[in-house]
């Protein structure tokens, strides 16, 4: 499998360049691992399992994990074993996700049921969550159950989803919820096991996994965000796409409560379906950036991000909670 160089570490302002330098080399190693796992002996799976690791992706996950590890002893085989796992995880949720969004693209790349097909994509998921296990459980009973107890959270996640929010439930508190266990629990695992393998106290341990899980709601909902008040040439992506699924973000969860009679176009632009309606998505996202509800939901996007900086407040100063700290903020300033 060929695979393109190991991306870059994410700029955290906290990071020393001593600190960056670790954990440069300890992405080099992820990667090195992750090219070893993936492949296999029939050349067809071998392309297929490699299809979107070779794509690159930002490696947030795994970086974490390196980052935690910054807490205590540092980076050693099991930190590393452990980055590797997580990243195959989220690796496997792709191509599971893909199918079930029916994309064309991914890390710029066709998606796996494009260049593939749905059975394929479906199965090389299946393939690579098996492969995560199997590397997982080299590090033992503990680090497996949470394995399985995340990848339950995830499918959990996934299907509360896409099943919508239930009658007499808070759609915020639904939202939030979904986003803890869509995409917080394999961030909050990622710094739990980067804790854990280090030589982390219990605490540590525990501050991590909270602090990953509001990182990972953060990153959600900053990229919520993005699709409403990006421009499509200012991220390669097309913004409205969660309003062309139907798909109730944060902000648009709060426009919706607005009983102002002067949104009453927005209202109905948001409770209509614009799956195919280009004019009506542009029109709705001009009337969502201008509404007091996109700067509510920035708001509480930021709040997320201090909240998980708290966190670390017990952890004794280093450069690794410097850097900490900056992540948590540097996933919403995408933003503005």
């Amino acid at each position: 499998m060929t695979m393109h160089a190991t991306p870059p570490v994410l700029t955290i302002p906290g990071a020393t360049p001593e600190l960056t330098a670790r954990l440069q080399d300890g992405l080099v190693r992820v990667d090195d691992l992750l090219r070893e796992v993936v492949d296999h002996d029939d050349p067809f799976i071998a392309q297929a399992s490699g299809h979107l690791a070779a794509a690159g992706g930002k490696r947030f996950r795994p970086l974490l994990t390196l980052l935690a590890a910054e807490l205590t002893d540092g980076i050693n085989d099991d930190v590393v074993r452990a980055a590797t796992g997580v990243e195959l995880t989220h690796l496997a949720s792709l191509y599971h996700d893909d199918v079930m969004d029916e994309a064309d693209v991914r890390r710029g790349v066709p998606s796996a049921n494009i260049a593939y097909d749905n059975s394929t994509a479906i199965l090389i998921g299946d393939l690579l969550f098996g492969k995560a296990s199997e590397l997982i459980a080299g590090l033992g009973a503990e680090a497996v159950l949470i394995q399985a107890q995340t990848f339950v959270r995830l499918c959990a996640g996934q299907i509360r989803d896409d099943r919508g929010c239930p009658e007499g439930v808070d759609p915020v508190d639904y939202y939030l919820d979904v986003l803890a266990d869509k995409t917080g629990v394999l961030i909050a695992t990622a710094g739990r096991y980067g804790a854990m393998f280090s030589g982390g106290s219990a605490e540590t341990v525990e501050i991590m996994r909270s602090y990953g899980e509001k990182v990972g709601i953060a990153f959600q909902l900053a990229d919520d965000l993005i699709d409403i008040a990006s421009q499509a040439d200012e991220t390669g992506k097309t913004p409205g796409t969660d309003l062309r699924e139907g798909v109730d973000t944060l902000a648009i969860l709060r426009a919706k409560a607005s009983t102002d009679p002067g949104d009453a176009r927005l209202l109905e632009l948001l409770a209509a379906d614009l799956t195919h309606d280009d004019a009506g998505v542009t029109e709705a996202l001009a009337l969502l950036r201008a509404h007091p509800a996109l700067e509510q939901a920035r708001e509480e996007t930021y709040a997320v991000a201090r909240a998980a900086q708290e966190l670390l407040d017990p952890l004794p100063d280093s450069p690794a909670k410097s850097a900490l700290q900056a992540l948590a903020m540097s996933v919403v300033d995408r933003v503005g």
